[in-house]
């Protein structure tokens, strides 16, 4: 098969009303499905353009332990 009687095959192809039907047939349903997820998309807590800065919270101090209680655990140490 040469290259002009595949492009030709493929032009044939791509114009034919049946793939022409089915492209039109996905490019609505997807239209519905994303505008759909755009209606139950669930909103911003907070509007993105007023975006407020949050303290970065105080470590824990850690827990002393005392050798009595590091005694008790069996530890040598």
């Amino acid at each position: 098969m040469s290259k002009l009687e595949l492009l030709k095959l493929l032009v044939g192809v791509i114009s034919s009303w049946q793939v022409i039907a089915v492209t039109i047939v996905l490019v609505l349903y997807f239209m519905l499905v994303f505008h759909v997820a755009r209606l139950y998309h669930r909103p911003r807590a907070f509007p993105s353009g007023a975006k407020k800065r949050r303290q970065k919270p105080e470590p824990a101090p850690e827990p002393e332990i005392s050798d009595e209680e590091s005694d008790a655990l069996g530890l040598d140490g």
